[in-house]
């Protein structure tokens, strides 16, 4: 029979809070170490995540083997085998040739960081009458910049500009993580 009670068995909801909040601290704080690690050590950094693609590659690469055999036709199972190929052969490539690979990632993050500039332009031009636009024209001259310095320093950028950024990301995530673990602990102590 059921209870009327639906916090049945949440005796200390708070010490819940309290471990999963320690929890999300540590976590905020392993992020930040690995931060600081992949800015300081932006080569390596890149390199892994050069490697980490690689292995990406190639498991999608074998999921679209496994699919070829789902049935719907021979041009289907034609075409998930030659994708299948192409994700393999890549990963292989970004695996045996990783400074290589670090350097293809660069280069098309940089196409990606001035495509997003362009955008972020026509969307100030199509809201400069609002208020606060003029933070959108910033934030497209500064992505500007950046993808500018990447593809402009290309090849030389590739040792430091995906590593740079994976640690910027990792030292802000471990931040709010940090942050956010510490407001959920002052809300279990009140």
């Amino acid at each position: 029979m059921a209870t009327a009670n639906p916090t049945h068995g949440l005796h200390a909801p708070g010490s819940i809070l309290k471990k999963a909040s320690g929890w999300l601290i540590a976590i905020g704080v392993l992020f930040i170490i690995l931060g600081i690690l992949a800015i300081a050590e932006p080569l390596v950094a890149g390199l892994a995540v050069a490697f980490l693609v690689g292995w990406l590659l190639i498991v999608g690469g074998v999921a679209h083997f496994i699919a070829a055999f789902g049935g719907g036709g021979a041009s289907r199972v034609i075409v998930q085998v030659l994708i299948g190929v192409v994700y393999v052969a890549g990963g292989f490539y970004f695996l045996t040739h990783t400074l290589l690979g670090l350097g293809t990632l660069t280069l098309l993050l940089a196409g990606i960081i001035l495509i997003e500039a362009v955008f972020e332009i026509v969307s100030y031009f199509r809201h400069r009458k609002s208020q606060a636009s003029s933070w959108l024209l910033i934030n497209a001259l500064i992505t500007l910049l950046v993808g500018g310095l990447i593809w402009f320093h290309w090849p030389s950028s590739s040792v430091w500009a995906i590593g740079t950024l994976v640690g910027v990301n990792l030292l802000m995530t471990g931040i709010s993580r940090v942050m956010i673990g510490m407001a959920a602990r002052n809300l279990s102590a009140t």
